[in-house]
């Protein structure tokens, strides 16, 4: 499709017209792979976006594959065994249609059985599907998205849900698509800046810690810009976005380039995985912090890091590459930022403040640039941004070596620690700019005269020269917090995005609606006001 797009256009529609690779697999549907949701992704927009360049009896054919795969819903019927979707894949279906259910393979299965259905006249598929897709849009303006703020798939979110906004007849499918498409690209904007995706993720696979490394980057990127450096990666699939008509809203716009009063700090909430099947929690699972500086935003989940979430990532402004990553984990791999940890995390945020604690005696690894300038005063560990400055006080931790040869990040290093206690580690940390505390040398001399880090019995306690954050390590349960003295009431942080303003952006847990105020632009969005 892309090369088609270049004007090689009689080979490219050669390539589009040849058997697919699965051809002897799929004589049920003339030879079609209609299989992996990826796939169909990819012969949607062949179909609709590109039909008319096909050869006449090739898409009459293909018309008549989807017609008999539509008759009734694919996921009913099946094959006398699994077939894998690649040599070593284990959640392989026995389904005509990609079975699976992560949120992004979910959209794409259904998105792409809609559209077939729709274009062959299968009614009663077509309305199936619909619901479906209505119920899972729906659920982003309740509670939110399962796959949340994935720096791998927020971009394959995007990409399908354009194929349902650029091809759906149904005026009321398409409003759903671009509520749906809505939604992502104003919350993905949140952690979008100059290139870069940071932040707390789900399904985080330590990919995308620089400036266009991330799916979510590459793809938001095309419609938020404001990055120093071009994106140089040729990612294949934005082809689906670069031949679509959708736009955001420029609200969106706005809160990508972070055009709104700071500082800000919000108070949000992640739902659970597969949240929308029946009998799903009535409450978050995952309690984010996300604070915005004048030169670093800097997020955090209650929970840490842990499984498939990354819950502790810093961004800061860097005038030659965009940004600059400075990320922590818990764990002993000291040759990688992993999302996978030992023991139990907990961590508590207060705007620029943090502590972090483990409930096993963990070392603790810090990826940052290898340009930051660093130091250690008096057992504390200080680094210089381009424009923004961190201190760390290290809980039962010695600093040890540097890792400078990372395979993917050749401009990156890692510091490493070593437990020195028996029970617990941790760390808190500070992060101040010059419009808080005017120069680099100002800011280390408060931090060595006015700072302080107190730890007993599962409890840590940061006191700086402004506030002070406290933390009680509860095991597996969310971690006791007070805020300048204030006990954290988690009830409180149910809101799927929350200002104390609500301003710039809010969205209450089951509200059904999502509001942004940015750069001047306001969008107040409901799939039921997705028909205006």
């Amino acid at each position: 499709m892309i090369d088609f797009k270049r004007g090689n256009r009689e080979k490219a529609i050669a390539f589009l017209e040849s058997d697919d690779a699965d051809s002897s697999k799929n004589g049920h549907i003339l030879g079609f792979d209609f299989y992996s949701g990826f796939t169909l992704k990819g012969q949607i927009r062949k179909y609709f976006g590109f039909g008319q360049f096909l050869n006449p009896t090739y898409k009459t054919r293909m018309r008549e594959a989807m017609r008999i795969f539509t008759a009734d819903d694919p996921l009913t019927h099946h094959f006398p065994q699994p077939r894998k979707f690649w040599e070593n894949s284990t959640d392989n279906c026995d389904t005509w249609i990609d079975c699976r259910n992560t949120d992004n393979i979910k959209a794409m299965r259904e998105t792409s059985a809609y559209l077939m259905a729709e274009e062959t006249g299968n009614e009663r598929t077509r309305e199936l599907y619909k619901e479906r897709i209505a119920a899972k849009v729906r659920s982003l303006y309740q509670i939110g998205q399962g796959e949340w703020d994935s720096e791998a798939y927020l971009g394959q979110g995007l990409t399908t849900y354009i194929n349902l906004y650029d091809f759906a007849k149904d005026p009321e499918v398409r409003a759903i698509a671009k509520s749906a498409l809505d939604w992502f690209t104003i919350t993905g904007a949140l952690k979008y800046w100059r290139g870069g995706f940071g932040g707390p993720s789900k399904r985080d696979y330590s990919e995308g810690n620089c400036v266009w490394c991330s799916g979510a980057s590459r793809a938001l990127g095309l419609y938020f810009g404001d990055s120093p450096l071009k994106d140089k990666n040729q990612d294949p699939d934005l082809v689906h976005l670069v031949t679509s008509s959708y736009r955001p809203p420029l609200a969106a716009v706005a809160l990508a380039r972070k055009q709104f009063t700071k500082p800000l700090e919000l108070l949000n909430s992640k739902p659970q995985y597969e949240n929308w099947k029946p009998g799903g929690s009535d409450k978050p699972q995952f309690y984010e912090t996300l604070y915005f500086g004048n030169t670093f935003q800097l997020g955090t989940l209650a929970q840490g890091s842990g499984g498939d979430w990354n819950g502790f990532k810093l961004m800061s402004y860097n005038s030659h590459r965009g940004i600059d990553f400075f990320i922590a984990s818990s764990g002993s791999d000291a040759d990688k930022i992993s999302t996978s940890s030992q023991g139990n995390n907990a961590i508590a945020q207060y705007q620029n403040l943090a502590i972090w604690l483990n409930d096993k005696p963990v070392p603790f690894q810090f990826f940052l640039p290898k340009s930051a300038q660093v130091e250690i005063l008096r057992g504390k560990l200080f680094v210089k941004l381009e424009r923004t400055w961190l201190a760390i006080a290290p809980i039962n931790l010695q600093f040890g070596a540097v890792n400078t040869n990372l395979n993917k990040y050749s401009d990156e290093q890692i510091l490493t620690t070593t437990a020195i206690d028996e029970k617990m580690s941790g760390f808190a940390l500070e992060v101040g700019e010059a419009e808080t505390h005017h120069t680099w040398k100002n800011f280390k001399r408060s931090i060595l005269l006015n700072s302080k880090v107190k730890f007993n019995n599962r409890t840590a306690e940061y006191f700086s020269s402004k506030k002070k954050i406290k933390l009680q390590h509860q095991g597996r349960e969310l971690p006791t917090l007070w805020r300048d003295g204030r006990f954290h009431d988690w009830r409180s942080h149910y809101d799927v995005y929350h200002a104390n303003t609500k301003v710039p952006i809010y969205q209450a847990w089951k509200g059904g609606k999502l509001e942004v105020i940015a750069g001047g632009h306001h969008s107040n969005l409901s799939v039921l006001d997705a028909k205006n």
